[in-house]
């Protein structure tokens, strides 16, 4: 049976959102605007929208920058923390937000090693999309009803392969290409299926913190990832990297996250792997060669 509660989610035409969409639509009353049809950084435009709608939960997933795309995005900070704050200026409008914030937050100019949530604030990020995550969580560290999911290396069907690397890998695998690196790195990967999951949960549950990690609390390099691509294809691939050692490390601690989600269970790296893939093969047509 389909929940009453009325869910404000945010980012809708990005890959995460465009996810949660689906995926809640069956559960809530998803109230899911296109940019095209609430722009987040009117502070006029949200005032009237929330005047208009009642709502019960707010879910953020709206972002500027955050990818190897958008590492130039002119403004990233200054957009990133409009929209976050006039939607926070309406707090006293609706009950609960889920705010995605990301392991950037712990400043990826170094080593992020199982990074814990009372880590945070060692470090000052200086890029633009780390400092503005940073900024939100500072701010919410003060208020009531707003939990903030730190998200490390989310990926899916739908993401653009062009930027990132495990579906980048699967699709010059598909077309016969070798896969380059840059570097090998060690990151800690979320499948965007137990992703989803988390969120209802929050979505359901008064929860214990304010922030949490947000991955699966074990490591996997690019290498190792290549291997299992390369191991369910009869076509193997070539591995080109660039560099010789490791690049900085992406891991995070997510000891609080199971505690609160207790039972909690993530996909695996060979699960997910071979259901990328089967998802880049039955979408072979829309892959532009070329683009990869």
């Amino acid at each position: 049976m389909k929940n009453e509660m009325n869910v404000f989610l945010t980012g809708v035409n990005g890959f995460v959102g465009s996810h949660l969409k689906k995926y809640l639509e069956k559960k809530y009353n998803i109230l899911a605007p296109s940019r095209k049809d609430l722009n987040l950084l009117s502070e006029e435009d949200v005032d009237d929208f929330f005047k208009r709608h009642n709502i019960d939960v707010v879910v953020h997933a709206a972002l500027v920058g955050g990818s190897r795309k958008e590492e130039a995005a002119e403004s990233a900070l200054n957009q990133n923390l409009r929209m976050f704050f006039n939607i926070i200026k309406n707090k006293r409008r609706f009950k609960k937000m889920i705010h995605c914030g990301s392991g950037a937050e712990y400043d990826k100019r170094f080593p992020i090693v199982k990074v814990k949530e009372e880590d945070f604030d060692k470090r000052i990020p200086i890029d633009e999309y780390g400092l503005g995550k940073y900024v939100c969580s500072k701010y919410i560290e003060g208020i009531e009803n707003i939990v903030c999911l730190r998200i490390f290396a989310l990926f899916g069907s739908g993401e653009d392969y062009r930027y990132r690397f495990i579906s980048n890998a699967i699709c010059r695998n598909i077309f016969g290409m070798p896969i380059t690196m840059n570097q090998n790195v060690y990151f800690d990967y979320i499948y965007i299926k137990d992703f989803l999951r988390i969120v209802e949960y929050f979505i359901n549950n008064k929860p214990k913190h304010k922030f949490y990690n947000i991955g699966t609390g074990k490591k996997i390099d690019l290498k190792s990832i290549v291997a299992k691509i390369n191991g369910i294809t009869d076509r193997k691939s070539e591995v080109v990297i660039r560099r010789q050692g490791l690049s900085n490390e992406y891991t995070c601690n997510n000891e609080r996250l199971l505690r609160e989600i207790k039972g909690f269970k993530f996909t695996g790296p060979d699960t997910y792997t071979k259901e990328l893939y089967a998802w880049y093969r039955g979408n072979k047509k829309f892959i532009k060669k070329e683009t990869i």
